[in-house]
């Protein structure tokens, strides 16, 4: 394995199951407009808590990406580590914690044992939540390149062939690579009409994952045309971000890309390959629905977590700032969206 690891809290994440990355001091450093703390039970389970103050107000919001990382059916442990959130929640000021576990929608004895201990689900089809409730993953685990290129979809097989039989040629980039990779994501963020991260965000992203990330960059004929991040921890690879230019999209990089990230995923020896989000609502008129049709063609399977839960320490102030917080991050997106055209 390529892990970054830095601390024994990190190391246990890193072994679990439901280890991510989103749940270690990295990703911490990541997020610089967050503050962080780590509640954990001794060799049983932790979540990295990520902390903000709400514009305006003196309250903070809590959030948990991809949290707690225990086993998911130990009530004992589930409730220390909610306990010990409550208590950072009164030192920080915080009305609420927001959660979004690895865990999938048909486990039925963790939802219950989440709502015993005051959390509430909130269900999203499209991309409403902070992390995407539906996915598609392939399981890497002990197969060969050849076993998992035959489960794909024949068109998937084809377009592979068709990118490598054109030139597309697909390396790792480096740091000096960011740049172009921005612009390539401003191009498709107003194509697709949804907000870019800044550069900034990308460099510290590459700063501090190191090895834990690769950016993979399609070239044709000389020229960048699609690039992709990836990131590998523990006994998985996700596929964070794509981007690809509106010209020569005919000879099909994001599907060698693609293949090549799984590769990674098969050589650091994975156990899951993750494509990240995607739609619930599979009506073809969806304008999302061709983002699910492209990933189903690798034969990953379609997952549906079990939601983004949220426990509130204070209801009535929780109500008022969500319904102000949702203004304002709509407003926001469309400034957002007016600059980058």
């Amino acid at each position: 394995m390529a892990d970054h690891v830095v601390n024994p809290t990190d190391e246990f994440v890193s072994q679990h199951p439901k280890g991510h990355f989103m749940q270690t001091s990295m990703w911490a450093k990541v997020k610089t407009d967050w503050s962080s703390r780590v509640v954990e039970v001794d060799g049983k389970g932790c979540m990295l808590l990520l902390i903000r103050k709400v514009p305006f107000f003196p309250y903070k919001i809590m959030y948990s990406p991809r949290g707690p990382v225990c086993d998911v059916h130990d009530r004992e442990t589930l409730a220390e580590l909610t306990k010990k959130c409550r208590e950072v929640a009164k030192q920080v000021n915080a009305y609420t914690l927001k959660i979004d576990p690895d865990v999938e929608s048909s486990d039925t004895e963790f939802a219950d044992i989440m709502g015993g201990l005051g959390f509430k689900v909130k269900k999203t089809q499209n991309f409403e939540g902070i992390q995407p409730n539906y996915v598609f993953r392939l399981d890497v685990e002990n197969r060969t390149e050849q076993e998992i290129m035959a489960g794909f979809h024949q068109k998937t097989r084809y377009n592979i062939r068709v990118a490598i039989k054109n030139g597309v040629e697909v390396s790792i980039g480096t740091r000096d690579d960011l740049p172009r990779f921005q612009e390539i994501m401003r191009e498709t963020g107003t194509r697709d009409d949804f907000v870019i991260r800044p550069l900034s965000y990308f460099q510290r992203m590459y700063d501090v994952l190191g090895d834990n990330m690769r950016l993979y960059i399609a070239k044709y004929q000389g020229k960048i045309i699609a690039a992709t991040i990836a990131v590998q921890f523990g006994d998985k690879v996700w596929y964070l971000y794509g981007a690809s230019s509106n010209e020569s999209r005919n000879v099909m990089p994001n599907y060698l890309l693609q293949w090549e990230m799984i590769k990674w995923s098969i050589e650091t020896k994975c156990r899951i390959y993750d494509f990240r989000g995607v739609s619930g609502d599979l009506n073809e008129k969806n304008p999302l629905y061709g983002l699910y049709k492209f990933k189903k063609g690798f034969n990953g399977k379609f997952t549906e977590f079990v939601g983004e839960m949220e426990l509130q320490f204070r209801p009535f102030v929780a109500w008022g700032l969500e319904k102000g917080m949702h203004a304002f991050v709509k407003v926001r997106g469309v400034l957002l969206r007016r600059a980058t055209r």
